[in-house]
């Protein structure tokens, strides 16, 4: 692994992953999967048990609040009470990761594209990235539901290349979870692996294949050949 990427061209572009990368939204996510305990009678969980599972959405948020996994009788029932729950909640806390606005600002004045590609169905996508005001100068938003298949499929990122005429190998996509590598080295991208994001425990962020780990969002100028101001 190295702490450079080796481009070919000058990089035109940065894709990001939105939940645990651009994002902070756990706090949200969390307080969803917590009603869904309130709901049963259960205590509220503390986020940083929650949060290192936000990544993985109902899903991982449902488990872990509840030992409820997709194979069980009452997941699909509780899956629509959790996005109900979000969708009641999914800006009250939300904000950048510390640092990643000036990267925004950065990328922007450099005349970077900068996009983001997420998992995340559309209808919760729009209004957190209008939440945090970021809707009108993302070049790009592809959301779990845009293109036939999500990631780890590299369809949502070469979609998201195709909208803003930037070739994959001239792009960067950095992303907090391995379905996000994954994704990233299908289409032909370099990746950086967020680690300020939602890692879960036990998931060795070193084994994911990323070109490069990135500790802080500033990290993302110097892949880039840029600087903070």
């Amino acid at each position: 692994m190295s702490t450079t990427i080796q481009w070919g061209s000058a990089p035109r572009a940065v894709l990001f992953d939105l939940d645990g990368t651009l994002a902070d939204t756990a706090g949200d996510l969390g307080g969803a999967a917590n009603r869904l305990r309130v709901q049963r009678g259960l205590a509220s969980l503390p986020l940083e048990v929650l949060r290192p599972h936000a990544s993985a959405g109902a899903r991982g948020l449902i488990a872990v609040a509840l030992d409820i996994h997709p194979d069980h009788p009452e997941y699909e029932t509780l899956r629509l009470s959790f996005l109900e729950a979000y969708d009641q909640c999914l800006a009250d806390t939300t904000v950048l990761f510390e640092g990643m606005a000036e990267v925004l600002k950065q990328l922007e004045s450099a005349g970077l594209k900068w996009g983001v590609v997420t998992n995340k169905p559309h209808r919760f996508t729009l209004p957190v990235m209008r939440a945090l005001g970021l809707e009108q100068r993302a070049a790009v938003i592809i959301s779990g539901d845009s293109t036939a298949y999500a990631k780890p499929h590299p369809l949502p990122l070469l979609t998201a290349c195709k909208q803003i005429d930037v070739a994959p190998g001239d792009a960067l996509y950095v992303g907090d979870d391995l379905r996000d590598i994954q994704a990233g080295r299908a289409a032909g991208m370099p990746t950086a692996a967020a680690a300020w994001g939602y890692i879960s425990p036990g998931n060795d962020i070193r084994n994911w294949g990323a070109e490069v780990i990135s500790a802080q969002p500033g990290d993302l100028l110097a892949l880039l050949g840029l600087a903070l101001p």
